[in-house]
């Protein structure tokens, strides 16, 4: 195989990930559990913003997590501090011959298939973005159908008929998110006014607080009392905003902001009207039960409101904000999507 000198000094930094991703053991002469050949081997490479965003990143660690604890895996995972850090641990986890390497997130996949062509017996999954590989699982969701549901009862709430949304990057797969929820807010109000705003263009718009509140406030003080945010851990701003925002005379917030990805009803309490849930763990605990099973196949796999790939969350800690009567028309879209009888704007199809 030849190599440029560019990968010549990929292929080192991931050899030398590789002894960091088989050092996490006890060098006191127990056995490394992930030399052990009975056990599947996974290993997982974050996006940026890590493990601890509690949205995209945190819904993906929960499921292989849940996989270490049911199936029995060895699992080993890394955060990349950018995005130059990314082939490095993808093609470490190779190398060791992993039995399924996941990344997370779109802008992995070009460099996913770089390293599946060279690993061609090596299992790889990758979340939100397409591989037309044989080797290579592609996982990704209709966000557009969550998001019309998240914007019907957006629409429901807000009291000044206007609405915000926050994206991460300015890319497609976020127009996905912003379109859905627009769509799903004029169905069941054709007057609401959407504010669309996104933190920036490179990887840096998921990592980015401070921006998401910037832009968050500039929403409210245009009268948005709703805010949907699909920015990974820039979203936390918009959380923050609406708390600044407080609550009114009658011990309810005047402001409501949406979560995305993961559950995340319970990071401000009685300021998070819902959250757009994208089963992100239940794909990732399939794909590592598959390999696990020997039924591994490549291609792509589409999580939509029929596979309960995504939904909207309702817990304790929202249940008193949401009309019951709202509930029941938005279960009734939901099962209307589900026949075919409303169909979402794929705004990554146009």
């Amino acid at each position: 195989m030849k190599f440029t000198r560019q990968r010549s000094l990929l292929l080192l930094l991931s050899l030398c990930l590789a002894a960091l991703v088989s050092s996490s053991v006890s060098c006191t002469g127990g056995n490394n559990p992930a030399d052990d050949p009975s056990r599947v081997r996974v290993g997982i490479v974050f996006d940026i913003g890590g493990k601890d965003d509690r949205s995209f990143n945190a819904a993906a660690f929960e499921g292989v997590k849940r996989a270490e604890r049911e199936l029995g895996i060895v699992l080993r995972d890394v955060e990349p501090g950018n995005p130059t850090s990314i082939e490095p641990a993808i093609r470490a986890f190779a190398e060791r011959g992993y039995d399924l390497v996941i990344g997370i997130g779109f802008a992995q996949a070009p460099i996913m298939e770089i390293v599946a062509k060279d690993y061609p017996n090596i299992n790889f999954a990758i979340v939100d973005g397409v591989s037309q590989l044989p080797n290579v699982a592609s996982l990704v969701f209709k966000e557009h159908q969550g998001s019309y549901l998240v914007g019907m009862i957006a629409a429901r709430t807000t009291k000044t008929g206007k609405l915000g949304f926050v994206g991460g990057m300015d890319i497609p797969l976020i127009h996905r998110f912003a379109t859905g929820y627009e769509e799903g807010a004029k169905a069941v109000n054709p007057n609401v006014e959407v504010y669309r705003n996104f933190v920036g263009v490179t990887d840096g718009a998921w990592n980015n607080p401070g921006k998401g509140k910037e832009l968050a406030l500039s929403q409210i003080g245009k009268g948005a009392d709703v805010i949907f945010t699909a920015a990974g851990n820039s979203g936390l701003g918009a959380f923050d905003a609406v708390e600044q925002a407080g609550k009114g005379a009658d011990g309810r917030a005047t402001h409501y902001v949406i979560g995305v990805d993961s559950n995340q009803n319970m990071v401000k309490p009685g300021f998070v009207l819902t959250s757009m849930v994208k089963r992100v763990d239940n794909a990732v605990y399939d794909i590592v039960n598959d390999v696990k099973n020997k039924r591994f196949q490549g291609g792509i796999h589409v999580f939509g409101l029929d596979k309960d790939g995504v939904a909207f969350s309702l817990d304790s800690f929202n249940q008193s904000l949401i009309d019951p009567a709202v509930l029941q028309e938005v279960e009734a879209a939901r099962q209307k999507i589900i026949r075919g009888e409303i169909q979402v704007t794929d705004a990554m199809a146009k």
